[in-house]
């Protein structure tokens, strides 16, 4: 979810199951208001991951009005950033990766470096990460000059 989403921890953790789910299929697409910016933004959940959040809210249980997941100590709120950063240490540690090498942010990143590598759309990228700015996603993206070069030598008219 993390991936696909393309969310930063504060916002994945707190998702609600009305985000999530219309009926009781999940839904293709949502829509989740940033806490940094106060802007929404709309992110795709993959068919693996529909499959997976499916199977994780039939054992979770609980309303549309729940988060999809709860704290560990009171199931009425949403799970901590920490206790998220917690458990994304442990998973990069049972694949056998370095926790200092990846963590929550890694995985806000993945999906989004991914397109950006496989279109060059920089653009793109700006919406789906729900930047504002065009020079922040550069930023954020690590686009240099080298990056910009490749493109365009791709690129014949």
């Amino acid at each position: 979810m993390a991936i696909d989403s393309k969310l930063r921890g504060c916002d994945l953790v707190k998702i609600r199951i009305r985000d999530v789910v219309a009926g009781t299929e999940i839904r293709t697409r949502a829509i989740v208001v940033q806490q940094k910016t106060g802007r929404p933004v709309q992110f795709e959940i993959t068919s693996d991951v529909r499959a997976s959040l499916l199977t994780w809210l039939e054992r979770r249980r609980g309303s549309a009005e729940d988060y999809a997941f709860p704290s560990r100590v009171d199931h009425s709120r949403h799970m901590s950033t920490r206790q998220y950063a917690r458990l994304v240490d442990e998973w990069v540690v049972a694949i056998g990766l370095r926790p200092e090498e990846y963590g929550t942010h890694s995985l806000r990143r993945t999906k989004a470096s991914m397109i950006y590598k496989a279109t060059g759309n920089i653009r793109a990228i700006q919406i789906l990460l729900g930047h504002s700015k065009i020079e922040n996603t550069v930023r954020y993206l690590g686009v240099d000059v080298e990056d910009a070069l490749l493109l365009a030598e791709r690129t014949e008219i």
